[in-house]
């Protein structure tokens, strides 16, 4: 099995910043890629930033760029999400996702179905 813990979430103040990580365990894991998404209270689950495993490509979701930035550490299997400037609007669960799977030749980092594993959340709430 594979399993992804979050970690880092928290209450804070517009303004302020966090640092999410998310580390990932299992027999024979490998991750191509690896990304975070958020869910807020009656929103769907919508993608945040991703980076392949390899290469370090990362993406950024529009609202997000300029502010947060993911980054990866492949010998401890752990992606990192530091949030930046944070906003009442980031706040939400914020999930981490992890693709096992080859990349295709094309793929969508913002599409969760691109990714096999999911952790259970780590709640960052921003007050105004």
């Amino acid at each position: 099995q594979v399993q992804l813990v979050e970690s880092g979430g928290g209450l804070v103040q517009a303004g302020d910043s966090l640092r999410l990580s998310c580390a990932a365990s299992g027999r024979t894991f490998s991750s191509y890629a690896m990304g975070w998404f958020r869910q807020a209270p009656g929103k769907e689950r919508e993608s945040v930033a991703a980076i392949s495993w390899s290469a370090g490509n990362t993406y950024y979701a529009d609202s997000v760029k300029g502010r947060f930035t993911i980054s990866r550490d492949k010998a401890k299997n752990t992606v990192y999400l530091q949030m930046n400037s944070l906003k009442p609007e980031d706040t939400a669960v914020y999930y981490c996702a992890a693709r096992t799977r080859r990349l295709t030749v094309r793929w969508y980092p913002f599409q969760k179905a691109e990714y096999d594993y999911w952790g259970q959340g780590t709640q960052v709430t921003v007050s105004s």
